[in-house]
């Protein structure tokens, strides 16, 4: 069981400082890096589809992944529901995964302008012009992408019905 936990907990990086030598790494190896990020509170099957269409877009997978403080700035006083710790964990669970690196800030541009990935994703429910960091990714010969959620999956609704559940 430690030698899974440790495949797991090799991937969780606590800043970009930490993340950088092996970002380098990939690089000098000429790996195709995608980048998105979230919160990814309660994952559920939307995220799984999501992510793994990210991940087919490159050779390597990095996930930004909010604070619990930039959660909680972000979605109100109830979230996260789940600590970093164990969203990152679960993130960082999954193969297509190579990487998940928290940041603290309400958006990733600082932490995708240190990475500088090749592809940026984002949900189908923004725009080029709407995604943080796309800018700076086209500028800089990259490409910026969006995935369509799969339909009836998403974590408010989730949130919502434990909700009614409890009333």
């Amino acid at each position: 069981m430690e030698q899974k936990h440790q495949i797991i907990q090799h991937k969780i990086f606590a800043s970009f400082s930490d993340f950088s030598l092996l970002l380098n790494s990939w690089k000098e190896n000429g790996e195709k890096i995608v980048f998105t990020n979230g919160c990814f509170d309660i994952m559920h099957l939307g995220h799984v589809d999501y992510l793994s269409k990210a991940a087919d877009l490159g050779t390597k997978l990095v996930v930004g992944l909010n604070s619990d403080a930039s959660n909680q700035r972000l979605k109100g006083p109830t979230r996260p529901i789940n600590q970093e710790a164990s969203r990152a964990g679960v993130l960082a669970s999954f193969f297509f995964v190579d990487a998940v690196v928290l940041f603290d800030e309400d958006t990733p541009k600082n932490l995708i302008q240190n990475i500088m990935p090749d592809v940026l994703v984002k949900g189908a429910d923004y725009t080029i012009d709407q995604i943080v960091g796309a800018k700076e990714i086209l500028e800089n010969g990259g490409e910026v992408k969006t995935i369509s959620f799969l339909e009836g999956y998403s974590t408010s609704s989730i949130e919502k019905k434990i909700l009614k559940a409890h009333q």
